[in-house]
């Protein structure tokens, strides 16, 4: 599917419009701070795992969460919408926000590759990307960096097979596989660790030549650049390097 962006709305709408915020702790009583993260929907897992960490660790802090779409959350930071941190899952989203002035000195913290996931029976068979024709399959979109990826890795195998739908983020097209909907969809190694039993992982030859990497950076914006300086700590530091590697992530 194709998704025309509006870059004029006014930020009032632009908040409206600002992708559900999840709160990472249990008690619903709220604390005293709240640091807001924006991140790749492919981090949802490992990241509110690292949030609760994070609340523990900091008292009377609440760690909230808008995950999406990266090229989506890029934009909304480089249109001042409010948060502390921003973590995207490739560069070229996140230098949307740095050539807008919304981050500075982002760093890399994580890698990952595309792999195919089906059902856990496998229906149609899918031994790897050339058994995609004929099947019903999914991906991300163009414009967003799972689809990014997954054209690079279809050109390098000589692909051209025809997805049923192109998908927001790599967890919606994950979704689609997981609910029966598709036989077969092109995620990122760490959602099918995500997944677990819910379908079988196929590797793809050659994805390790066309990896992406994540950003991440404190926000020029956030009102507590310290806290967001630790959470950035946190990620890029040996706990959050661990975090990632068992989530199925690889490391710079």
């Amino acid at each position: 599917m194709s998704r025309t962006r509006r870059r004029t709305a006014t930020l009032p709408l632009l908040l409206a419009l600002t992708l559900p915020l999840a709160a990472c702790g249990d008690d619903g009583d709220g604390g005293d701070q709240k640091l807001q993260v924006l991140a790749a929907s492919s981090l949802t897992d490992v990241f509110t795992e690292l949030g609760r960490q994070f609340e523990a660790d900091h008292d009377g802090v609440d760690v909230a969460f808008s995950f999406g779409s990266s090229t989506d959350l890029a934009e909304q930071a480089a249109d001042g919408a409010p948060g502390d941190v921003l973590a995207t899952a490739d560069r070229t989203s996140m230098s949307v926000a740095q050539d807008a002035g919304a981050v500075t000195d982002p760093a890399t913290f994580a890698t990952n590759v595309l792999v195919i996931v089906t059902p856990p029976d496998n229906p149609a068979g899918i031994t790897s990307l050339a058994d995609l024709d004929g099947a019903t399959w999914v991906r991300c979109a163009d414009e967003v960096p799972c689809g990014r990826v997954a054209l690079a890795v279809l050109d390098d195998a000589g692909i051209d097979a025809q997805p049923a739908s192109l998908e927001e983020d790599v967890r919606s097209t994950l979704d689609k596989v997981t609910s029966g909907e598709a036989d077969a969809g092109l995620v990122y190694a760490s959602d099918a660790v995500a997944a677990g039993d819910a379908v079988e992982t196929i590797p793809i030859d050659g994805a390790e030549s066309e990896p992406t990497s994540y950003s991440i950076a404190a926000l020029d914006q956030s009102e507590d650049a310290s806290l967001a300086q630790e959470w950035v700590d946190l990620v890029t530091g040996a706990e959050g390097r661990a975090a990632l590697k068992d989530a199925g992530f690889s490391l710079p």
